[in-house]
């Protein structure tokens, strides 16, 4: 195969060869200024020494309980200073930290458990309903419940008690010595198109990413605060809200509660971040309460940011309109941990999710590989040093997302003249109507202008004549009367905008949209019969 030049910024970011997350993440900074405080809330503040003495209870704790180099420690908690202790616990001691959703379901928490092989799970009580039934079979002895109403179950144990006869005394490294290229936590997908895949990732890639996205792209001090409406379990939280506040010695502000538009605009008025994180769903959510009344005050951020999915520019302009502020898109995955391409402060253009983040490569490039011409759309292929070592599990789908250093990301783009790339969908999302490839995300954003719409999907349907058609599914302001009536409407909206074979042959109107934990729209969950 012919090896195309990756546009993008492909300067190396040098690791050491000894290197342990725990350590540099936590350790150094308490050891810098232990009364700095690291978590702001909720539900009280945390310093950087009380932080790092939690988590080494945690490692002592473990260590205790016979936990080995490289196993499996499932960690099922919401957003909190537990759930920061647990992680970096385990990484201190050379254990893998594997974070779940603790809102999911049983089915799921059976999935992790098989999968990950874990040897502890650290659990909330309020996940426990969920947890217990899937975890017939898992020794109750290797399960740590986190909550004051524990009562106590069988032998589990209750964390209080489990890392209160642990040592306090915070060391100045780690307990077990590990390398950079060594495992350090699993990351699961979100699952939008099949069974949740753990992705590997080693103590060096977080270093990566705190020096390439949040230093290079966002700038990020001591005196900044981060607020991220993704949680830590997710990869995009989990950089947001931990690991890049603790690399600058700066604060984050954490919130075990469901994301919620007036649970947002509270956190935003006691806390004050100056840096805003969130996914195009929950801006879009945001607005539309905003528009209802609600009263949001984003004077102290300086940066917003969205992932995850591409964000319409129909949403950019709005809250730019509304608050002054641009928001940063980019894309990042599960695989490559965080942000890979992104928009810069002063250089946005809206639709876009920018250019290549220091130390990361792309290209575009056809089905074999070759390499497309500039705005023709084709693969996404990057590299960079915190790409995933591999699937836990599944040799096979390691070996055909990975090809050498290039992660297949199975997102279509394409590249402007101005070296700005352009998110059109996953691979299995697009369609090819009349021979010509649509985009859904286009067709979305294109809904989204109309003022009754408040949410789009698009999916390729195969009709009786087995013909590809674009199909819309839509959510309406409240005010909005789900007619056919509309959905006529809509349809000359987007033809009005777009040519005639990407406007949809027909409109559904649901009360919401599929969608992940992480806020991604299930098109997958809208295709079948209709």
């Amino acid at each position: 195969m012919r090896e195309q030049a990756g546009a993008g910024s492909s300067e190396s970011i040098q690791v050491p060869e000894q290197f342990n997350i725990a350590e540099y993440f936590l350790n150094r900074p308490a050891a810098e200024h232990p009364d700095r405080i690291a978590i702001v809330g909720e539900p009280a503040p945390v310093s950087y020494g009380a932080l790092a003495a939690l988590a080494n209870r945690a490692a002592s704790a473990l260590m205790r309980e016979g936990i080995a180099p490289g196993e499996r420690v499932l960690i099922i908690l919401p957003d909190s200073a537990e759930f920061m202790a647990a992680f970096f616990g385990g990484a201190k001691i050379g254990a893998i930290s594997v974070p779940v959703n603790p809102m999911t379901r049983e089915a799921d928490y059976a999935h992790y458990l098989r999968d990950s092989g874990a040897r502890l799970a650290i659990v909330h009580e309020g996940a426990l309903a969920a947890f217990l039934p899937a975890a017939s079979g898992f020794p109750s002895e290797s399960v740590v419940v986190v909550g004051d109403g524990f009562a106590g179950h069988a032998k589990m144990k209750r964390w209080r008690d489990w890392i209160g006869a642990s040592e306090e005394k915070t060391s100045a490294r780690p307990k077990r010595s590990t390398q950079a290229t060594d495992p350090a936590f699993f990351l699961y997908t979100s699952g939008s198109g099949g069974t949740p895949k753990a992705a590997v990732h080693l103590h060096k890639d977080m270093l990566v990413t705190s020096r390439g996205f949040a230093r290079g792209v966002l700038g990020i001090n001591s005196a900044d605060r981060t607020y991220s409406v993704s949680k830590l379990f997710f990869a995009y939280g989990l950089g947001n809200g931990m690991y890049f506040p603790l690399s600058a010695g700066a604060s984050c502000v954490l919130d075990p509660e469901r994301p919620r538009p007036e649970r947002t605009v509270e956190l935003l008025a006691k806390h004050r971040p100056t840096l805003f994180f969130a996914v195009p769903t929950f801006y879009a959510a945001l607005l539309r309460e905003v528009d209802r009344g609600l009263t949001a005050d984003f004077s102290s951020v300086r940066l917003a940011v969205s992932a995850g999915e591409r964000l319409p520019p129909e949403i950019f302009e709005r809250f730019k309109a509304r608050f002054g502020l641009e928001i940063l898109d980019g894309i990042g995955s599960t695989e490559m941990l965080h942000m890979f391409l992104s928009a810069r402060h002063g250089r946005v253009r809206a639709g876009s999710c920018g250019v290549p983040v220091q130390g990361y490569d792309a290209k575009i490039v056809d089905d074999a590989g070759w390499p497309v011409p500039e705005g023709e759309i084709g693969n996404l292929w990057v590299k960079g040093g915190s790409a995933f070592s591999g699937y836990w599990g599944i040799p096979e789908l390691t070996a055909r997302t990975k090809q050498a250093d290039w992660v297949i990301t199975g997102d279509k783009f394409y590249r402007d003249p101005e070296g700005y790339y352009h998110y059109c969908g996953r691979a299995d999302d697009m369609m090819k109507v009349s021979g010509m490839w649509v985009a859904p995300t286009e067709v979305e954003n294109a809904l989204l202008g109309h003022p009754a719409i408040v949410e789009a999907a698009v999916v390729g349907v195969i009709d009786a004549a087995g013909l590809t058609r674009p199909l819309a599914f839509v959510v309406v302001q409240m005010d909005a009367a789900p007619t056919p009536a509309l959905g006529e409407e809509l349809r000359e909206f987007v033809r009005s905008r777009l040519p005639g074979y990407k406007c949809p042959s027909e409109v559904k109107f649901l009360d919401a949209l599929p969608k992940t934990a992480t806020g991604k729209i299930q098109r997958f969950r809208l295709r079948g019969p209709t």
